[in-house]
């Protein structure tokens, strides 16, 4: 039995290096909200949607930050029998469909809140997924608009898959800076946070990851479900690695820069690794 130490571990590993205040969340996020995220998903068996892809306006392309955690999520509730699906939209489907293997990648059209609405509602209707992850993507701000970290508005770059969480009773969201779906669980407090949007996301979640990159949040799910399963779910070093090199190869870009590289959130690989690497050498001290 893994205490809850191991939990507020991992908590501790995806919130280093911590650029942007995110840790500043932290007292204001419910006790034990990593466990929470891993316990509500084996709850609810079944088909899981997931969610991701960031548009970066100044490249016309998708960031590296999103989809690698997106895939490494996918891939660990496959072994424990799930199935999943990846919803993502035309601007950011080249780049899932290169990772995602032989799991479907479905487009969310890029249209009105009716149209959307509709949409998201048919989907959940023809899936019947058991829950919903958002990791990475853009949310709904409480001005109606989808905007990046600096506040540049990139609506008609974005599909509203926010419908989708709207309508579902389990779902996580995993973000790194106020304006991702599930950040609207902090929207109270993200404005008083230096560096953090004055006007985050409104978009809610059952329940909120935060962390330094979204793709360590990610992988900080993955982590807790390990520590839950008993088995070592984790993707290596070398396959994180791997995932980002192959969405560089067709358009995704480091988000901070725009720039075509397999950095991720202006860390380069070395960096980027440090998360997988502890969050490893922490299920090997718990035994696993």
């Amino acid at each position: 039995m893994t205490s809850s130490s191991g939990f507020s571990k991992i908590e501790d590993i995806i919130l280093q290096d911590d650029i942007r205040g995110m840790k500043a969340l932290r007292p204001h996020m419910k006790a034990g909200w990593l466990e929470a995220s891993a316990e509500m998903i084996l709850d609810h068996p079944g088909k899981i949607l997931i969610a991701t892809g960031f548009y970066i306006l100044r490249a016309g392309e998708p960031e590296t930050d999103g989809p690698p955690g997106a895939v490494a999520i996918g891939e660990a509730l496959k072994i424990l029998g799930n199935s999943v699906a990846y919803v993502t939209d035309e601007k950011c489907s080249t780049v899932m469909r290169a990772i995602a293997g032989e799991d479907e990648v479905v487009e969310f059209p890029i249209t009105t809140h009716h149209a959307s609405s509709i949409f998201a509602h048919e989907l959940l209707a023809k899936h019947a997924p058991s829950a919903l992850i958002s990791i990475e993507r853009a949310g709904l701000l409480g001005d109606g608009t989808y905007r990046n970290w600096k506040g540049v508005d990139f609506s008609s770059h974005n599909a509203k898959i926010d419908h989708m969480f709207e309508e579902h009773p389990y779902s996580v969201g995993i973000g790194d800076g106020g304006n991702e779906i599930g950040m609207g669980n902090m929207r109270h407090v993200i404005p008083s946070v230096e560096n953090l949007p004055d006007d985050p996301c409104v978009t809610t979640t059952t329940e909120l990851i935060t962390a330094s990159v979204s793709n360590w949040g990610g992988y900080g799910l993955v982590a807790a479900l390990s520590l839950k399963t008993r088995k070592n779910l984790l993707p290596s070093v070398n396959q994180g690695y791997q995932w980002v090199k192959d969405i560089v190869l067709v358009g995704a870009v480091e988000g901070m820069s725009g720039e075509s590289k397999d950095w991720v959130d202006a860390r380069a690989p070395e960096d980027d690794a440090m998360c997988l690497r502890d969050l490893h050498v922490l299920l090997i001290d718990e035994g696993l």
